[in-house]
């Protein structure tokens, strides 16, 4: 998938299904949800699980540090693209975008808004040779102001996620510049 038709399929998916276990992939398959980012599994199952995303017709996102046996190095990349059909990769490692991208491969990259030191990450990031193709923020309940500085100091999309437990905190993310809203909460998936 090219990152033009995946940024535009996270555009056109608001809310974005976040699965971390084997019940929340059962409910994904039910919905009418065109992204799926997975959370959870291992090396032996995660070309599995990807296969059955793909075969319902969805668009997947491996959040590659969840997946246990996949380290940080680029090699971890080089298994998601031989061994599964994912569209593209979740990491909070940026030296893991250009290789990604190289593989073709979408990206997003995630940041935690803990501090000030996170969003000079995020500025230092906008600097950066190779982008992501979304920056990814968490907790996705920011104040809309937070949403506007990132905005501003980043060069690429923005989506949020994290501790979004209702309707209310969907649309604040979205009516302030966020493209999508990503969960595991699976009341929102039915919003």
């Amino acid at each position: 998938m090219q990152r033009k038709e995946f940024i535009e399929q996270i555009e056109n998916n608001p809310i974005i299904a976040a699965i971390k276990d084997d019940a929340g992939l059962e409910k994904c398959l039910e919905t009418d949800i065109g992204v799926i980012f997975v959370l959870y599994g291992d090396v032996c199952s995660i070309p599995e699980i990807v296969k059955r995303i793909k075969d319902a017709g969805k668009t997947v996102v491996i959040h590659v540090d969840l997946i246990n046996g996949l380290s940080s190095k680029e090699v971890s990349l080089d298994f998601i693209r031989n061994y599964t059909s994912a569209d593209g990769i979740i990491t909070t490692k940026p030296n893991l975008i250009k290789h990604a991208k190289e593989l073709g491969l979408n990206t997003i990259l995630r940041f935690f808004m803990l501090d000030s030191i996170a969003l000079q990450n995020v500025e230092k990031q906008s600097h950066a040779e190779v982008q992501p193709d979304i920056i990814e923020v968490l907790p996705g309940i920011l104040l809309p102001e937070f949403f506007e500085k990132i905005r501003k100091i980043s060069k690429v999309r923005l989506m949020a996620s994290g501790l979004i437990t209702n309707k209310t905190e969907v649309l604040n993310a979205l009516n302030n510049g966020v493209i999508s809203i990503s969960t595991t909460n699976q009341a929102i998936w039915e919003m």
